[in-house]
C-alpha cells in the first residue's frame, strides 16, 4: 500500500483536518516507507500529489501542513458547523485566512516624510 493510500484511509478515518505528524503518528507500521524520517515522506507525498493533480488531487492543505481530503473540505465548506461554545456558525476552511501583517515603514520612507 502506498503511502498517499494510508494517509487517504487516516483521514477518511477521521473525517477532519490532520498535521503530518498526526497522521504519521495515526498510521504507525502501515507506513510503507522505513525512513527516519517519515514526517517529511508524508509531506512530501502530500505537497507533490497536490502539485501534479491540482484540483483533481484527492487531498487539499487547509492550512501550513495540515491536510484534508478534498471531499471532505467541500462538504465542510457547503455546510457551516455551529461551534459548539457559543452556537455560531464556524468560517468555512476556504474562508479563513492569516491576520493581516502589521504595516511598517521603511527607514527611507521615514526620511521623505520628515524632509516634507
Amino acid at each position: 500500500m502506498s503511502t498517499l493510500a494510508v494517509v487517504e484511509e487516516i483521514l477518511r478515518e477521521t473525517a477532519t483536518p490532520l498535521s503530518v505528524k498526526e497522521i504519521v503518528e495515526r498510521a504507525g507500521s502501515r507506513l510503507p516507507s522505513k525512513s527516519k524520517t517519515p514526517d517529511t515522506v508524508v509531506a512530501r507525498d502530500l505537497s507533490m500529489d497536490i502539485k501534479k493533480k491540482g484540483d483533481t488531487s484527492l487531498f487539499v492543505r487547509t492550512s501550513p501542513g495540515r491536510y484534508t481530503l478534498r471531499e471532505l473540505a467541500s462538504r465542510d465548506n457547503a455546510t457551516s458547523v455551529l461551534s459548539p461554545l457559543r452556537g455560531e456558525r464556524a468560517a468555512p476552511l476556504s474562508a479563513q485566512s492569516r491576520p493581516a501583517k502589521p504595516a511598517t515603514t521603511t527607514t527611507a520612507e521615514r526620511e521623505l516624510s520628515s524632509r516634507s
